[in-house]
């Protein structure tokens, strides 16, 4: 079920990871960039220590010297299996020696440098007061887009994962839901997405009747019941890269309302994947779904940003909301998810990930966005 598998990233294609993230810092007025282990750690390296603990690992990438990886020395054995290893020198420290002190030695005193969201408020105190003249900035900040543009190979590896979560909804549709609970479906969905290849799985969302119209229920004890309207979002990450997709079910035939509104998400939608091409805004796509829903008279039950990116997380910039301005640029990748949540009642929303191409937009979700009936 799992099919062919991807081939690994070279230390070449960290290096040059690492190349362009300098470059960048270098143009935002950056002095460097220190990450800290995290997804942005595993984008620039292949590195991710099995655990992090309070012993400082930091890539410090600066424009003056090779990438430096700081590494606990007891973790360095790990740390030289990396893909990225032979693009960085490991500088190791031993417990009882100050890596604080080690890492400042590699920085400009006087500069401003781009930290990780995931760096420990210990790590970071640390430096600053070994650094007391020093900047810092958050990545999010400072950098929104570093991880934004996807390459062929992860384009490729996305649109894998986006197939293997279409294969799964394939699947738990063709299984019974009334008189089931919602962690009974959402056990199903995570097997599923493990079955076709996910290394991880992130959420299984199942949100049947009433809890349809919380966003982000997940799953509870409630039996479904024949009539309901069932919330179905779940992904994970396969071969390291992300998979995110929303389909609306009902349980028996629906009601003439619950058809209605879940044609009002599906033609917000597709004006939100309409919407998608090289120099529009990222809240033009927000504005082109959110239009469809407050024109049909259900604006204020759209409660949420109609997007967020995907890549070596199933959440990273950029955000389709309101009020972003970034253009988009193809390579791109983010969901478009539409949703309508009525309180008490049941909820629906739609979601593709979609990548920006020379000419447009393509969804890596394939799987019909009609109202499947289920049993």
């Amino acid at each position: 079920m799992t099919g062919t598998a991807a081939a690994p990233f070279t230390a070449d294609d960290y290096r040059a990871r690492m190349e362009r993230a300098v470059r960048t810092a270098a143009d935002a007025g950056l002095a460097g960039l220190l990450v800290a282990p995290g997804p942005d750690l595993v984008w620039l390296t292949g590195y991710a220590p099995i655990a992090v603990t309070e012993r400082l690992t930091l890539l410090v990438l600066t424009p003056d010297h090779d990438p430096v990886l700081v590494v606990p020395a007891l973790e360095a054995p790990d740390a030289v299996k990396a893909a990225g290893a032979p693009a960085l020198t490991l500088r190791d420290w031993t417990d009882g020696k100050d890596p604080y002190a080690a890492t400042a030695a590699l920085l400009d005193p006087h500069g401003r440098y781009g930290v990780s969201d995931t760096t420990w408020a210990l790590h970071l105190l640390a430096l600053q007061r070994a650094l007391p003249d020093g900047g810092w900035a958050s990545l999010t900040d400072a950098l929104p887009m570093l991880r934004a543009v996807k390459d062929a190979a992860e384009l490729e590896l996305l649109a894998a994962a986006g197939a293997a979560a279409d294969r799964a909804f394939e699947d738990i549709r063709t299984m019974r839901f009334a008189g089931r609970r919602e962690t009974d479906v959402g056990a199903d969905l995570a097997d599923l997405l493990r079955g076709h290849g996910h290394s991880q799985v992130d959420f299984t969302i199942v949100g049947s009747g009433p809890n349809g119209a919380d966003p982000h229920h997940e799953v509870g004890d409630r039996v479904i019941e024949h009539g309901d309207m069932v919330v179905l979002d779940f992904g994970g990450l396969k071969d390291g890269y992300g998979s995110d997709t929303t389909r609306t079910v009902h349980v028996g035939e629906p009601a003439d309302e619950e058809r209605r509104v879940h044609d009002i998400v599906r033609e917000a939608q597709q004006a939100g994947f309409a919407a998608v091409r090289p120099g529009a805004a990222c809240q033009d796509v927000d504005r082109a779904a959110r239009a469809v829903i407050t024109d049909a008279g259900y604006g204020e039950y759209f409660i949420h940003r109609t997007g967020h990116g995907i890549g070596v997380t199933t959440h990273e910039p950029p955000y389709m909301i309101e009020g972003e301005e970034q253009p988009l640029v193809p390579g791109m990748c983010f969901s478009v998810e539409p949703g309508i949540y009525l309180p008490g009642r049941f909820g629906v929303r739609i979601e593709d990930i979609v990548t920006v191409t020379d000419d447009g937009g393509r969804r890596l979700n394939n799987t019909t966005r009609e109202l499947v009936i289920v049993d």
